[in-house]
């Protein structure tokens, strides 16, 4: 398989109101974004919840995608862990499940320096043999990967994506002007698409391709293919929703919204809380103004 790029879903994981996994609805879930012309999908990303489950869940949930999937498109799998040595035991069962690649949020607590990181990295790296797609967060970590770690890592035949969630787009240049062609830069901000692509980001990772993946899809391929008006005006439209998402409660409002157009949302696990009523009735109406409801 070539280099991963395009729209990917990263997943939520539905919870029925027990807190279990709810199989059969992840799965029918991953029909349907399938269906609907996504060019691949993430689980156990941070819209996956994964930090709320134990590994044995994460390993059934690794399971279940690629048993799903099929080899119809890629999968990339979420494999980050605090310990170094449980992220490279994570990052060697996706392998051994069949996902084409991992990605791997910075370890989020202990305050590592970025010497901790590279070494984080470079192990994992050294480890397993799968193309690893960095992932940088600081509003969820509290840890931020710099450009110049980046630079660094990038030296590392299999680490060849990173999914920048910053927020400043001064980053991209950065890590582009330093890494060139040896490090693929994806937007990790949906508000932020239209200005990522232009860049020269060469993929999504993509919560609101849980509800809208043709519509992400659509928006990426006008991008992709230099359609700028029709781009414009594809994204304006889709900007209140995508910032909306960006203003916090992510996971829940994401379950909400699949929940509201008939896929398997289910509840976020607690301590995160669902949408509350006046909540739901703000979001129904977003999507209303999309013909989704």
């Amino acid at each position: 398989m070539g280099k991963l790029r395009g729209v990917f879903t990263v997943m939520a994981t539905p919870f029925n109101p027990e807190g279990d996994i709810d199989e059969q609805g992840f799965r029918a879930n991953i029909d349907w974004y399938i269906q609907e012309g996504v060019h691949g999908v993430i689980c156990l990303g941070s819209t996956g919840e994964f930090t709320s489950l134990s590994l044995k869940e994460q390993k059934r949930v690794i399971d279940l995608t690629v048993e799903q999937v099929n080899g119809r498109v890629p999968v990339i799998a979420g494999t980050a862990a605090n310990s170094t040595r449980q992220a490279i035991e994570m990052t060697r069962y996706a392998k051994d499940a069949g996902a084409n690649a991992a990605i791997i949020v910075t370890p989020f607590y202990g305050m590592p320096t970025q010497e901790d990181l590279y070494e984080h990295y470079k192990a994992i790296s050294e480890s397993v043999d799968i193309p690893i797609m960095l992932y940088n967060n600081p509003w969820y970590s509290g840890v931020d990967l710099l450009a110049s770690t980046v630079e660094k890592l990038s030296e590392f035949k299999n680490i060849q994506y990173i999914k920048e969630s910053t927020g400043d787009v001064k980053r991209i240049h950065e890590i582009m002007h330093g890494c060139g062609n040896n490090i693929d830069v994806w937007c990790g901000c949906d508000d932020l698409i239209y200005e990522s692509v232009l860049l020269g980001c060469s993929g999504w990772v993509a919560p609101i391709a849980n509800f809208m993946p043709r519509e992400s899809v659509e928006l990426f391929n006008l991008l992709d293919s230099g359609q700028l008006d029709k781009a414009r005006e594809a994204f304006f439209k889709m900007l209140p929703l995508l910032s909306y998402l960006e203003e916090g409660q992510l996971i829940s409002k994401v379950k909400a919204a699949m929940n509201q157009i008939g896929l398997a949302g289910g509840y976020p696990r607690k301590p995160l809380l669902p949408l509350n009523e006046q909540e739901k009735t703000a979001l129904n109406n977003m999507l209303a103004g999309f013909g989704l409801v």
